[in-house]
């Protein structure tokens, strides 16, 4: 027979609002916020989306318009994060390893998209990219046209994003000793051996949280792609946009509807990039 200590059947027995009175006022005031700021919107937004039956909800949420802006936003938000994820390691690799003519004035740049309005982006972009635009013109004869087409939606998410994933591996490079690398050269491996086996495994985690960042900011994008898109159902057709659309129409619930199964796909997808992340680390501490 086992016996309860006094002090853990006083603590039992202690009401709730004792309890929370002992808790430090920093996890108060953490709690505190979160509710105004993130729990009570969200559980909002889902209260209003309960006003329509469930066979509405299932309607909206899987109306023909809605699975293709569906496809539009996650699938294009995605190959823009992955690219990034490439291209944004090597530019951070870049100004960490190499000095060279300018490089705080590119540095300085990378962070341009984070102050630039998205709307002023969107309308750059929709520019250069246009048939007579700088970039443009030299894609027509082509027969590549960007603006106002789903390749200009990835492109305004890449320009968008590439920050992120720029930001976040460059302090985790800057910290790495130059050393192992070295070490492992003199023992033998190649370069590419010496960056797959040594560099890589420690620095995948901290890439696939620039990529999760990067997603998350492209999949919630409005102002620079709602430009440089045509807005045409079935085509480059956005979800966001759909979401203004419907608020237009005075539809707010089916507006929600579109919301929450936003955040339901991005929920997920973030949960499968946080599994990776902690199964990058487990290998990486073998």
């Amino acid at each position: 027979m086992t016996t309860v200590s006094p002090s853990l059947e006083v603590e039992r027995k202690t009401p709730f609002w004792k309890k929370l009175g002992r808790v430090p006022w920093t996890w108060r005031i953490t709690i505190g916020y979160l509710t105004v700021m993130l729990f009570i919107p969200i559980a909002a937004m889902f209260l209003k989306a309960s006003t329509e039956t469930p066979a509405r909800f299932w309607a909206i949420a899987t109306s023909d318009v809605a699975l293709a802006t569906y496809n539009v936003t996650f699938v294009t938000a995605i190959f823009a994060a992955l690219l990034n994820g490439v291209f944004g390691t090597l530019i951070a690799w870049v100004l960490v390893r190499y000095d060279f003519p300018l490089k705080r004035l590119i540095d300085a740049t990378v962070d341009l998209p984070f102050a630039l309005p998205t709307s002023v982006a969107g309308l750059t972009l929709a520019t250069v990219y246009s048939d007579n635009g700088w970039i443009g013109s030299l894609l027509a004869p082509l027969g590549i046209k960007v603006s106002f087409t789903r390749t200009g939606v990835a492109v305004a998410m890449i320009f968008i994003s590439l920050p992120f994933i720029v930001r976040t591996v460059q302090p985790v490079l800057q910290e790495m000793e130059r050393e192992i690398e070295e070490a492992s050269w003199c023992l033998g491996a190649s370069q590419w051996q010496t960056f797959w086996k040594v560099i890589l495994p420690p620095l995948f985690p901290t890439i696939l949280t620039g990529v999760a960042l990067g997603f998350s900011r492209a999949v919630g994008e409005y102002g620079s792609t709602v430009i440089i898109s045509s807005n045409t159902p079935y085509q480059d057709l956005i979800a966001p946009v759909l979401i203004f659309q419907r608020l237009e129409q005075y539809d707010y619930s089916g507006a929600t509807v579109i919301g929450i199964v936003l955040l339901s796909i991005s929920l997920v997808l973030l949960l499968a990039i946080n599994f990776l992340q902690a199964w990058a680390r487990r290998y990486d501490s073998r």
